[in-house]
């Protein structure tokens, strides 16, 4: 039995926005070691991220096959900064402050925008 098609374009688009937060999660692997590399001058954080620079693209890639290159692009850059933003204090002993933290959350409200603006029409609507 074979299923509707609604349901496998639903589930594509699914597995590609899943695809893109995987992306997200590497780029912020990618940000924090290249902050770790110290300009690339310690070997083993610069290796990690080529590994993980690699992995976000290979992953930005294959998402944006399904969704938007706009707001693809949009969503795995903002993801990336605010892991990175937000974990930044945790690994390098950045400061984190309440300016920094509401601005943070004006791109976490952009990027969940963008991906309700990314939902399929409904059937029906006109463009």
């Amino acid at each position: 039995m074979t299923s509707p098609v609604g349901t496998t374009a639903s589930s594509s688009r699914a597995r590609a926005w899943l695809t893109l937060l995987l992306a997200g999660c590497f780029e912020i692997g990618y940000a924090l070691c290249v902050g770790g590399s110290r300009g690339f001058t310690v070997l083993s954080w610069s290796l990690v991220a080529v590994v993980f620079f690699l992995l976000t693209l290979f992953a930005l890639s294959m998402s944006l096959r399904t969704i938007d290159v706009g707001i693809g692009y949009a969503v795995w850059a903002g993801i990336g900064a605010v892991g990175a933003a937000l974990l930044g204090p945790l690994f390098f002993d950045e400061p984190l402050t309440a300016a920094k933290a509401f601005w943070l959350a004006v791109i976490i409200a952009g990027v969940v925008w963008l991906k309700l603006a990314d939902s399929p029409k409904r059937a029906g609507t006109t463009q």
